[in-house]
């Protein structure tokens, strides 16, 4: 591009506040030159997430930093009207707790635990979510925000948090969510993998021959998630007297010290990893990151027990294994970076300034 052409987009840029003025950079000869940033307080979004038992809506900035946030007690088994209802109406708190006007939202994200058809963006036969399928999530946000609307599957927006968070310099980062059910998000080359139909990384519905006789949620027998997830192991602790339902009471119960948790979440991870083993020979990813409610150094160990020794030594020769860093903010991270890159992409940004 000529000056001229460079002066004049950055003309532009500045004055739709899109970028800013960050101070001046060391001459190098001739002016001080200027340094320009992306405006992180241009707008913001708000990201939600969808749980088995509970949700929670946050306001970001660009960054995907937290400005405020509030959980709502509503379980997905409640149906799609309800919880969007729910999550609407925080939204509409949020901005009036923090005084943001509507016009500075830009975009708003939800993620759930499912599949999610990238064609559609509605629900795609996810199991533990009845009445979900095929769902228009997008067209309801849109009646109370009128912004762009993206839906994710949860783990796939939280691999794109903790990749935006740590590990941009990675190719290849699969992160396993193991909470009531089980799934993984894939991040290659910064893009997230959701495969043709947005199955891809569903590995909580592969077979495993020692869960042929337990009955999985998706109605088929033999699923990993039937005998390996946090709702697996919460009625394994049922039947022992010891208080669980889900996930969420598991990994309460893992925080207490709870040596019955702790062991059957550790044969969990044994049977875990035998899976994983095949994914990592398949995709022979860089970073392996365990997150989700069960995600403990008792699931960790068990998986790595399995993963290793069924591996290729090639495919784990230098594999990163570890829990992951962001906790429940990653989703909400994820999503506010999806939205960014989506609303402020070159293409956007060309079409808003005409």
């Amino acid at each position: 591009m000529s000056r001229m052409t460079v002066a004049q987009r950055v003309d532009a840029l500045l004055k739709a506040e899109l970028i800013r003025e960050a101070g001046t950079a060391r001459p190098s000869g001739g002016r001080r030159p200027t340094d320009l940033a992306f405006n992180l307080q241009h707008s913001y979004t708000i990201s939600a997430s969808v749980e088995t038992t509970s949700s929670r809506v946050a306001l970001t900035d660009l960054s995907g930093a937290i400005i405020t946030d509030e959980h709502v007690d509503i379980a997905v088994e409640d149906g799609p009207e309800k919880v969007l209802h729910a999550i609407t109406e925080t939204g509409r708190q949020l901005l009036t707790r923090s005084k943001t006007p509507m016009s500075k939202v830009s975009g708003v994200g939800i993620f759930i635990p499912g599949p999610v058809d990238p064609h559609t963006q509605r629900p795609s036969q996810p199991p533990i979510m009845p009445g979900w399928d095929a769902y228009p999530i997008v067209d309801f946000l849109q009646d109370t925000f009128p912004v762009p609307v993206l839906v994710e599957n949860d783990a796939n927006a939280m691999a794109v948090g903790e990749y935006s968070a740590g590990f941009t310099g990675t190719t290849s980062l699969c992160l396993v969510k193991v909470s009531t059910g089980i799934g993984t998000g894939l991040v290659i080359n910064g893009q997230v993998y959701q495969g043709v139909d947005g199955g891809a990384g569903d590995i909580g519905h592969v077979r495993h021959p020692a869960f042929t006789e337990l009955q999985c949620q998706c109605g088929s027998y033999g699923c990993l998630a039937a005998g390996a997830s946090g709702g697996a192991i919460a009625r394994k602790l049922k039947e022992q007297g010891i208080e669980a339902f889900s996930g969420r009471d598991v990994h309460r119960l893992l925080l207490a010290g709870n040596v019955e948790a702790m062991r059957l979440t550790h044969e969990a991870g044994q049977r875990l990893g035998e899976v994983m083993a095949t994914v990592v020979c398949l995709l022979n990813p860089a970073v392996l990151l365990i997150a989700g409610d069960l995600a403990s150094s008792s699931l960790i160990g068990g998986m790595r027990e399995t993963l290793y020794p069924m591996s290729l030594p090639r495919a784990t020769r230098h594999l990163d294994v570890r829990l992951a860093a962001l906790g429940e903010d990653a989703g909400i991270r994820g999503m506010s970076s999806l939205l960014v890159n989506q609303v402020f992409s070159a293409a956007a940004v060309n079409a808003r300034l005409g």
